[in-house]
């Protein structure tokens, strides 16, 4: 399977839409494990992917370490690191496609929200509220664990508070840098770190690095409405893209 041209290919496109979501553009990653998926088992693709997940975290750490809410991480990651062990404890109990399912409605259902007139939602620049943060964080960790789809729920929380697109590309490599790091203890007991898919991890690298760079490098010249417009615009698909894969496996 490996040397097939379509299993390189969607593996390529899977770590460039990482990249670009590490690069700043968060939500775009949720598709990669479903698209890499077409041509690997879903937990093998998670597993190949996690190694470059972290990689390209700290290139997007590195790149927005002065641009970052700490108040926002601070309420999130410790809950983020109650999904993620919920998330641990479930991993064999819970249906993928089931994750999928709520992480697409939940992108839908936000991006259709942020998409109404102003005064018909929260305005922006609120601040960042503790038990809110809770269940998204805890949501996002958990979704994170399962599936690699952590963003939208991090988005639901973050996105209505009006930070600048480098705050929110900052703040959300700060936190999904540390949520991998959690997350690569449970993937070794699992037992997904095996040699040919670290080898696999490795090939695919130097194209991680490159597309994380090529998202850092969009975002620091896009203008905030249009940042926030592309970020709805593409969680809108994805959740239909999501719900749409989910509802057609659970159907069978």
């Amino acid at each position: 399977m490996h040397g097939d041209l379509a299993y390189w290919l969607a593996a390529s496109i899977a770590v460039i839409l990482i990249g670009l979501s590490k690069g700043g553009f968060s939500g775009i990653s949720t598709m990669s494990v479903p698209l890499f998926a077409l041509v690997e088992s879903p937990v093998r693709a998670a597993a190949i992917l996690l190694p470059i997940l972290v990689v390209q975290d700290w290139v997007g750490v590195w790149a927005f370490r002065r641009d970052f809410s700490s108040r926002n991480l601070a309420i999130l990651l410790p809950s983020a690191a109650v999904g993620v062990g919920v998330g641990w404890a479930l991993a064999d109990a819970v249906k993928e496609a089931w994750v999928l399912l709520a992480v697409g409605v939940i992108s839908v259902v936000f991006a259709v929200f942020m998409m109404l007139p102003k005064h018909l939602r929260s305005p922006g620049s609120a601040r960042p509220k503790i038990l809110p943060g809770f269940v998204w964080g805890s949501i996002a960790g958990f979704t994170s664990m399962i599936s690699h789809s952590g963003a939208p729920p991090f988005l639901v929380y973050t996105m209505p508070q009006g930070l600048s697109p480098k705050t929110l590309a900052g703040t959300a490599a700060l936190f999904f840098a540390t949520v991998n790091l959690l997350k690569v203890p449970p993937y070794f007991l699992l037992g997904q770190f095996s040699a040919d898919n670290l080898r696999v991890s490795a090939m695919l690298l130097p194209l991680a690095v490159a597309s994380t760079l090529a998202g850092v490098w969009l975002v620091r010249r896009i203008s905030h409405e249009k940042f926030y417009g592309a970020i709805i615009a593409v969680t809108l698909v994805i959740g239909l893209k999501l719900v749409w894969d989910a509802a057609h496996v659970l159907a069978q």
